[in-house]
């Protein structure tokens, strides 16, 4: 079925639908026609994470015999961004009684994946050299993640090239619950003919980039419904708006392990601020490493406070080593003093479970098992006093956030709507501004008790609930 000549009843231009064409014909061209293959999954656990019982599905021999009650989770992998959210939608869904299932579109060898993993190369190369090159960023890579990418015409492209991915979808049924964590998945989910589809919208600013006509869309805002109603600013005309029968705001998406005990967590922060304790500062760096030198200035600041035993550092590096290699040839004492947890995930664990307030602590994580990488932060943020991050998929979590600079324009929205519900600082874009937050947030306590007093509020309005509703979509149930 062609979605790219209307979406949400508004026509596209011819120009627009034939460029669409061309770029299916040309990964086609470059990867191979297997729209008449017939694939067939399997089903092997992920035993890397004891929290969640999931189960991946891969190609297989035998048509796909599923279990009892699943709930698939399809993504991509992008960063940790929509792993992130994925385990956040799988955690809830177990929670709810389903059993997950994970779909990851890129790891297969199918033309649909080699079209995901040439795209997302680049994707990644535009990121590192928008931090590399500030002429590139200004004037190419701000004004593509904030105004390319929220194009309705954009979305005609994405869902040309989305027909591709029909045949990795084969042996599941067309009612099964669905849910998508990028709009790819949702939009090859949608064309294989399935009907339960929930479009996970990861992003607080709106672009057409993120539509999947035939899903249902959920948002974690106020902000991004409006902008998605009435699909604002994504063309130079005003557009018909999206129906009310395919668009919720449901809230952030959290893992059932976090939004379970966040008056837990949120008290032991204040027991600790209260008795002054070191303030156990979390920096997520993740695989790219972007922001180098922001992340180097911050440890560097940090040292101080960490020699004086008010501060424990802890960074997670995700799963490449390569900042690690920046921090510790730039700051020497840091490894000296360092306990390092590298590809030793069951000690971090152990380690998690036990942390004390020990003087000096400065701890570092890597593993490349990359959902070790990536659960690592949902362990280590239940028992920090502050996130130090981007503003991306993190900017949804609760825990007390110090937001360092946005990496692409996109990003700008998810800091901003932290800051005004209470649970997050200001964007702080240069070393300066983060080394002062970080300045203020030691020595005076007032901007962590209420951040702590804010993220216990907005449990109790169910402001980070997204990952149930969801879950509850896909399911057919009504909100």
């Amino acid at each position: 079925m062609d979605k790219s000549s209307i979406i949400f009843g508004n026509k596209i231009d011819d120009k627009t639908i034939s460029k669409a064409n061309k770029s299916k014909a040309k990964f086609i061209k470059k990867f191979g026609d297997d729209s008449n293959k017939e694939y067939h999954l399997g089903m092997q656990p992920i035993s890397q994470i004891n929290e969640i019982k999931m189960q991946n599905l891969v190609f297989a021999d035998e048509p796909l015999s599923l279990p009892e009650k699943p709930l698939v989770v399809g993504n991509i992998r992008m960063g940790f961004g929509h792993y992130r959210i994925s385990m956040a939608i799988a955690s809830c869904a177990q929670a709810l009684g389903y059993t997950p299932l994970w779909l990851d579109l890129a790891s297969f060898d199918a033309t649909g994946s080699k079209m995901i993993r040439s795209q997302n190369d680049l994707y990644s190369m535009g990121s590192r050299l928008s931090q590399k090159i500030g002429l590139f960023n200004k004037l190419y890579w701000e004004p593509l993640n904030s105004e390319g990418f929220r194009q309705i015409t954009y979305n005609a492209g994405d869902q040309k090239n989305a027909e591709l991915l029909v045949p990795i979808f084969n042996d599941l049924p067309k009612d099964i619950p669905y849910v998508a964590t990028h709009v790819w998945p949702a939009q090859g989910a949608v064309h294989a003919g399935l009907t339960h589809v929930v479009n996970a919208i990861p992003d607080n600013w709106p672009m057409g980039l993120h539509l999947a006509e035939g899903s249902i869309h959920t948002v974690q805002t106020a902000f991004a419904y409006l902008g998605y109603k009435m699909l604002n600013g994504f063309a130079k005309h005003p557009l018909k708006p999206m129906p009310d029968d395919v668009l919720f705001n449901v809230g952030h998406y959290v893992d059932h392990e976090l939004v379970a005990n966040i008056e837990a967590d949120c008290d032991a922060r204040l027991e600790r601020i209260n008795s002054r304790a070191p303030i156990r500062f979390l920096m997520t760096v993740g695989g790219a490493g972007a922001g180098a030198d922001l992340y180097l200035a911050m440890a560097k600041h940090l040292m101080n406070y960490v020699k004086e035993g008010k501060a424990t550092l802890i960074i997670n590096f995700g799963d490449h080593l390569a900042m690690w290699d920046v921090l510790k040839n730039s700051i020497p004492e840091l490894e000296k003093n360092c306990r390092t947890y590298f590809d030793k995930y069951d000690e971090l664990h152990d380690f998690v479970e036990k942390i004390d307030d020990a003087p000096g602590q400065i701890v570092a994580v890597c593993n490349k098992d990359i959902f070790e990488a990536v659960y690592s932060t949902n362990l280590l943020m239940r028992k920090c006093d502050v996130l130090v991050t981007k503003p991306s998929e993190l900017s949804f979590y609760p825990v007390p956030k110090l937001m360092m600079r946005h990496i692409g324009g996109h990003e700008v929205y998810g800091a901003i709507h932290a800051q005004e519900i209470g649970d997050s600082t200001f964007e702080c874009e240069t070393k300066e501004a983060l080394c002062n937050m970080i300045d203020t947030l030691i020595n005076d306590k007032a901007i962590l008790r209420s951040m702590c007093a804010n993220i216990k509020r907005l449990k109790t309005e169910g402001v980070y609930d997204g990952g149930y509703k969801v879950v509850k979509l896909a399911a057919g149930e009504e909100l």
